[in-house]
């Protein structure tokens, strides 16, 4: 027979047990049904072909790749401009970066008032706060360097990373406290970083600080819905890397194509850092993950853009599509290759859809919802037709359908991309219908758009008391990309 206490006892620990198992059964269901979290992972000048879900066999991403086999894989993944500043503002704000003027990498005198994506416009952090969603920044802004442009004033509530449009990799090379100790052009690169808006001393490779300040984020913001903006600066140049890096890529000849090669190395260890944070805090079922670069490969930096047409900074296929997957096992389907054109635009439209944010008070998105059509709930593709200008090379190019239209200054380039990928056969003079169409569409786009909002990156005239010849020849012999 058990005693009174024993009996007491085991009621206590039936009571313990059965309570343990309804906070963990309530846990879960609050996970299931919180919103979703969103994490865009960007490089930047990161070449089409230079990951293995594109075809790469020298570089090897398989960190990346699971983000294509265990989600999809976009083929026409495009970015609404070939350089990273335009681009990275369109994808921020889901709308084309002209319709506001952000024609150009913005300068970087912080004296400028809108040298970014104007307060007239709202970036993706701003539009998910009012639904309850803590947003973080780690890496390259470059949207702004006005103190009333810079991350914690839009929306973010954490920012780790620096406000430039590249930086130096090395912690040795950081000796500037702020812009205003910038003495000639792209000093800016040797700024100390940032938290939030204190300077902070670090002392690892960059793409490892940056990734281990994303993986410090999840785990504090895993019992909320959050927005993380992972924007990586590598393989922009300079090139550099860590031995650990270089020696991981013996196997490609010592040169350019390795050090590129192993900054890739170190973003692809960040993001399998990522995805296991994201699995150990119980939220990778409920997390959409993007991975993209910001345009196509550069000139400059040994990348590879397959048998595409072009290099960043041009309108052709090299320039503007580029490595774009996302994986989001509660909704989209593994393992699948979507063919249609999408765009970064397209981010912001897809997660305001499924987190149901109201934005009917907002200005209007170019992008869609991707999910409906990559889960075949919608036919059909997301986009009748995508724009593209730029303003400086004085270009502009349309898709629609697998009809691309190139305009560069006086010429007039027609292809067909299911046939000619690689944009070799100019097929304008027969089928001129199809070019008017096109550019009847393209003019009509181009009056709703603003002319260049804010002076150009060079603008800002930095001067050693001499000249500036050696501000060139250092920053040429550092790879610095304008």
């Amino acid at each position: 027979m058990q005693s009174p206490l024993l009996k007491i006892a085991l009621s206590l620990l039936i009571i313990t047990s059965t309570n343990t198992k309804a906070t963990a059964l309530s846990e879960a269901n609050n996970k299931s049904e919180q919103k979703p979290n969103l994490i865009i992972i960007l490089t930047d000048d990161q070449g089409y072909k230079d990951v293995g879900f594109n075809g790469s066999t020298d570089i090897k991403t398989p960190n990346i790749d699971r983000i294509a086999s265990e989600g999809t894989r976009f083929t026409n993944g495009y970015v609404s401009y070939p350089v990273c500043g335009p681009s990275r503002a369109g994808l921020l704000t889901g709308r084309y970066q002209d319709r506001f003027g952000f024609t150009s990498n913005p300068t970087m005198d912080p004296t400028v008032k809108q040298n970014g994506i104007p307060t007239s416009e709202k970036n993706i952090a701003e539009v998910l706060k009012p639904a309850g969603y803590t947003s973080g920044i780690i890496g390259k802004w470059h949207m702004g360097t006005h103190p009333e442009l810079r991350p914690n004033k839009r929306g973010f509530d954490y920012f780790y990373g620096f406000l430039s449009g590249g930086h130096q990799y090395f912690a040795k090379d950081l000796t500037l406290n702020s812009l205003d100790d910038v003495k000639y052009k792209y000093d800016w690169y040797r700024t100390r970083l940032l938290r939030n808006e204190q300077r902070v001393d670090t002392d690892e490779y960059l793409t490892d600080e940056l990734s281990h300040e994303a993986v410090e984020f999840i785990k504090r913001e895993s019992d909320k819905p959050f927005f993380l903006y992972v924007a990586y600066n590598a393989p922009h140049t300079p090139l550099q890397a860590s031995k650990e890096y270089l020696d991981r890529n013996k196997h490609i000849p010592k040169g350019k194509r390795r050090t590129y090669a192993a900054m890739i190395t170190a973003v692809d260890d960040g993001v399998g850092q990522i995805l296991a944070t994201l699995k150990e805090q119980g939220i990778d079922d409920n997390t959409l993950v993007v991975f993209l670069s910001d345009n196509g490969g550069a000139r400059n930096n040994a990348s590879d853009n397959g048998d595409l047409r072009g290099y960043k900074n041009n309108l052709f296929e090299g320039g503007v599509r580029v490595p774009f997957a996302a994986r989001w096992p509660k909704k989209i389907p593994a393992g699948v290759d979507y063919h249609q054109p999408v765009s970064s635009l397209d981010i912001l439209a897809t997660i305001v859809s499924q987190a149901n944010v109201d934005i009917s008070k907002n200005k209007p998105l170019d992008g869609v919802d991707l999910i409906p059509y990559i889960t075949n709930e919608k036919t059909g593709s997301p986009h009748d037709i995508l724009f593209w200008r730029h303003v400086k090379a004085k270009s502009h190019a349309v898709r629609s359908g697998a009809d691309k239209l190139v305009q560069v200054k006086q010429e007039t380039m027609l292809f067909n991309l299911d046939d000619d990928h690689q944009e070799n056969n100019n097929i304008v003079e027969k089928h001129a219908e199809k070019d008017a169409v096109m550019q009847k569409a393209y003019q009509q786009w181009e009056s709703e758009l603003q002319d260049q909002a804010f002076p150009y990156l060079g603008s800002w005239k930095k001067n050693r008391p001499n000249s500036n010849k050696k501000a060139k020849k250092k920053n040429k012999s550092k790879g610095v990309d304008k």
